[in-house]
């Protein structure tokens, strides 16, 4: 069984803690798969989950619950990992605030799961939660 890898971009780890699907994949799997996702990535779910969770109505506390397991399913990647392929990513990705994440991907050369179609193009392959599952299943084998 090989394990394979996936950086997961700010938008996957806020999925995972307002919903259900993300977070069963991401414990299903990360035995087969190496799930990683910057430091930068963590920091944004951290400052806009609060507001989204008070938006929506919903107890701030069990979602800092949930946030506060994930280290455990994703290992955080620090900027003196990916920092040196700081230029590479902003030269191929539209929106240069991704580029931690991007950077992350052609540092670990492995591919991105995410919603934002701005990976797309960008030379790293790129899944979606809808198309995860066939790669994340592959890995099991």
């Amino acid at each position: 069984m090989s394990r394979h890898a996936l950086v997961l971009d700010a938008n996957i780890l806020v999925r995972a803690v307002l919903g259900q699907r993300v977070f069963k994949l991401l414990d299903a799997h990360y035995r087969t798969t190496a799930f990683f996702a910057p430091d930068d990535a963590f920091a944004d779910a951290a400052k806009y989950l609060p507001a989204l969770f008070a938006r929506r109505g919903l107890d701030w506390a069990a979602g800092a619950n949930v946030l506060a397991r994930l280290p455990a399913l994703i290992q955080c990647v620090e900027e003196s990992v990916y920092g040196e392929f700081e230029i590479q990513a902003r030269q191929r990705i539209r929106d240069v605030r991704d580029w931690p994440v991007l950077a992350s991907a052609l540092a670990l050369d492995c591919p991105v799961w995410t919603e934002d179609q701005d990976f797309f193009g960008s030379g790293v392959a790129t899944w979606t939660t809808s198309t995860v599952t066939m790669y994340l299943t592959d890995t099991a084998k």
